[in-house]
């Protein structure tokens, strides 16, 4: 069997006492399209920018194509496409 495009297990991030994401498991097979949805405030672009490795889960691991996500293998990005809803992240489009 393929590993999974992405793949999270329990990933968790806490702002100061504010658990914004809270263990969260995820398993996204390789070709698929997926969206979040959900309230202000649920966690949507936290888990987004944890798996693009914008920011870093206080707990659990993000995996893409099998692999852990750490700073030696962020080239793993290149194969995923995302769109993040905060413009100052893509610095030149205008």
């Amino acid at each position: 069997m393929m590993p999974f495009a992405i793949e999270t297990m329990g990933l968790t991030r806490q702002y100061g006492d504010l658990t914004a994401v809270d263990n969260v498991d995820l398993q996204v097979l390789g070709g698929s399209v997926y969206g979040f949805l959900g309230l202000n405030g649920a966690g949507k672009t936290t888990t987004i920018r944890m798996l693009l490795g914008l920011i870093r889960p206080k707990r659990g691991e993000v995996r893409l194509f099998g692999q852990p996500l750490k700073r030696q293998n962020l080239a793993l990005l290149g194969r995923v496409g995302a769109l993040v809803e905060i413009p100052s992240l893509y610095p030149n489009l205008t």
